[in-house]
């Protein structure tokens, strides 16, 4: 086959998005359709941010149609330098934006010129109505492509003022155009702590009832640090720190930090830039640990807290049972990739730590009795640590974690080759047996695990490596755990959750999440592990099988069926085990058809988080979710 100049496709305009969507949204799944939604609402609140916006409405309609309303300027439709309205550049080309020109934005969050382009080109319709100077402005899109010139459909008040974007996801590229109200929720209900002032409401007008949710905070962070943090407080008052940096080009970096240390053993640390989630973190958080621990070893020291032969604590001493969020402006940030959660500045790291260094010092110095409370933890957690280091290499020393003694129910792949070999984790003997017989021996692995593995949450390190079916994956990845781990020695690059799809598999698939995101971090952050989507129908009529993986896609296949009456039989997994080898191997272990969910960062955070509700200790949370939730049950395992 020749490869010349014909070889090379060109993609003009929004066709390269249409075409490589997850280059700009990450993927196609129900986080890429939500991630349309936070293009749109981004701008609305770089508008709040440079102070012309106070309100932003987002509602999903029927159909789930999104719907996004500001008070902001409105976006220009004037005539454009490229001879079309500068509301139609916006919405059809590329890195076309206001916030490349510093006169327009301080800071922003959306400054790749792409959210608002993107979220066209990937819907099935698109309608922006404008109101400025007076008049009301309306253009529609299809797919990207203008169906209408910009019109003027009205007159307004010249007070009013202000953008609606009104979008329909495109079903032929997202695997569900169905939004989670929850998701929708919780990231506005942030935007509102992170912007001090700013309301921004949710509606939900699917159902018979309207679902109405109104987010406000005067306090801002000080408010959202109340909301996410665990376990008794340490320190009578919150830690709350701000400052700001000139940078080089003369522009500000204004820096926020609220904080406080809790009885909890976990650490609870979120990151903001321009109000993104930064869930990578960066160089801000690497500044803010650095200033942190720094800092506590020296104000411990000097207020004799901390003996010379305590030696010093690790920043993992300091960070237990700590609650912490960190929200920067930044001019110009630096984000890996297109969806920006990953801060790449490297002054900013220098800026946070000065900021937090010089406040926090003033804190504990000047509160000793607090700080001798917070030192007194940290002096039990760094005795643990040493005591669950000396467990570890016990353990190690007897062989129970060395790859040379696999673990025995392990039915391991031939090929050496971590790149090529993927490990799938499945819930009983039943189905592991299906999976052994109908995968492919070459680079698939399975093990299977008998019931429920350990409530990390709640156990020291000497119960997990107690534990049977924690330590029997810990020894088929062969990474070693925790200060232990060692990625390199990764035996599969592909780690795959294989649990039934009901209640019970589920709740596995959160304490593994949790476990993997508590104690295997590194595997979720470079992309290892997945969860595999086994389907939940067969539908056979004749000699033709089809499978179904929702309820709605069930119904995709059975009524076109119905409608030519053909008769058919649907058939319901209950579980993995149902299914014979040829079964499991065409549907979920196929690598040409099965669909895996990458697990990301995000992922893992959220699982963690619902696990803390659902089973934590705290009463009140977890009957709030069920309040809130009872309605929408459909099936309950009883």
């Amino acid at each position: 086959m020749s490869y010349n100049a014909e070889s090379i496709t060109v993609l003009e305009g929004l066709e390269a998005v249409r075409k490589r969507p997850g280059m700009y949204i990450g993927s196609t799944s129900v986080r890429g359709l939500h991630h349309l939604v936070w293009e749109i609402v981004d701008n609305s609140v770089d508008e709040a941010l440079a102070g012309y916006c106070n309100q932003i409405e987002v509602k999903i309609l029927p159909n789930n149609v999104i719907e996004v309303k500001d008070n902001g300027r409105g976006i220009p439709v004037e005539m454009h330098s490229s001879g079309k309205s500068t509301l139609e550049v916006v919405l059809t080309v590329l890195h076309a934006g206001g916030k490349f020109n510093n006169d327009n934005y301080k800071v922003a969050g959306g400054l790749h010129g792409v959210g608002v382009s993107v979220v066209n080109a990937l819907s099935e319709e698109l309608t922006a109505t404008v109101t400025r100077n007076g008049k009301v402005f309306q253009q529609s899109f299809e797919k990207g492509i203008p169906v209408t010139e910009v019109q003027e459909i009205g007159t307004a008040d010249e007070n009013e003022h202000g953008t609606v974007i009104k979008f329909k996801a495109d079903s032929s590229i997202f695997d569900t155009t169905v939004y989670e109200y929850d998701v929708l929720a919780e990231r506005l209900k942030e935007l509102s702590y992170l912007n001090s002032g700013l309301t921004i409401v949710l509606s939900d007008e699917r159902g018979e009832a309207v679902k109405t949710e109104t987010f406000f905070s005067e306090g801002g962070i000080k408010d959202f640090l109340n909301e996410i943090s665990k376990g008794e407080k340490l320190t009578d008052d919150m830690i709350y720190m701000s400052g700001s940096a000139v940078n080089n080009d003369g522009r500000i970096t204004e820096i926020e930090v609220a904080m406080n240390w809790t009885t909890s053993s976990k650490e609870e640390l979120y990151s903001f830039v321009n109000n993104i989630n930064t869930y990578e973190g960066g160089t801000h958080v690497s500044g803010f640990r650095t200033a942190l621990t720094r800092v506590v070893n020296d104000s411990a020291k000097k207020l004799g807290l901390l003996k010379d032969k305590d030696g010093t604590f690790q920043g993992n001493d300091i960070r237990e049972g700590l609650n912490c969020i960190i929200s920067v402006k930044i001019p110009e940030p630096q984000f890996e990739g297109q969806t920006k959660t990953k801060l790449g500045n490297s002054e900013t790291s220098g800026q946070v730590s000065q900021v937090v260094f010089e406040s926090l010092k003033v804190f504990l110095e000047d509160h000793p009795k607090e700080t001798g409370k917070i030192v007194e933890k940290m002096l039990l957690v760094k005795k643990a640590r040493l005591a669950a280091k000396k467990a570890r290499e016990l353990v190690l020393r007897k062989n129970v974690l060395e790859v040379g003694n696999l673990p025995g129910k392990l039915a391991d792949c031939s090929s050496k080759e971590p790149a090529e070999s993927e490990i799938f984790i499945v819930e009983g003997n039943s189905a592991g047996g299906s999976a052994k017989q109908g995968r492919d021996r070459k680079f698939q692995a399975i093990l299977p695990l008998r019931g429920k593995i350990l409530n990390v949450e709640k156990a020291g390190m000497h119960k997990i490596l107690e534990n049977a079916e924690i330590r029997s994956m810990i020894t088929a990845f062969g990474t070693g755990i925790d200060d232990n781990f060692d990625i390199e020695k990764l035996r599969y690059h592909k780690i795959v959750i294989m649990t039934d799809a009901d209640v019970d598999g589920a709740h596995i698939r959160t304490l593994m999440l949790t476990f993997f995101f508590r104690h295997l971090r590194p595997l979720i952050e470079a992309g290892n592990i997945y969860i595999a989507q086994p389907p939940l129908y067969k539908v056979s009529y004749g000699k033709n099988i089809q499978y179904a993986y929702s309820d709605a896609q069930m119904k995709e296949k059975t009524q076109p069926l119905e409608e030519k009456g053909v008769k058919y039989n649907v058939q319901r997994y209950k579980g993995l085990g149902e299914m014979n080898p040829e079964q499991l191997w065409e549907t979920t272990l196929d690598p040409d058809v099965r669909t895996l969910l990458k697990v990301s960062m995000e992922d893992a955070k959220y699982a963690d988080r619902m696990f803390n509700i659902l089973m934590g200790d705290k009463v009140e949370p977890r009957r709030k979710f069920i309040e809130d939730n009872a309605n929408y049950v459909r099936n309950l395992d009883i």
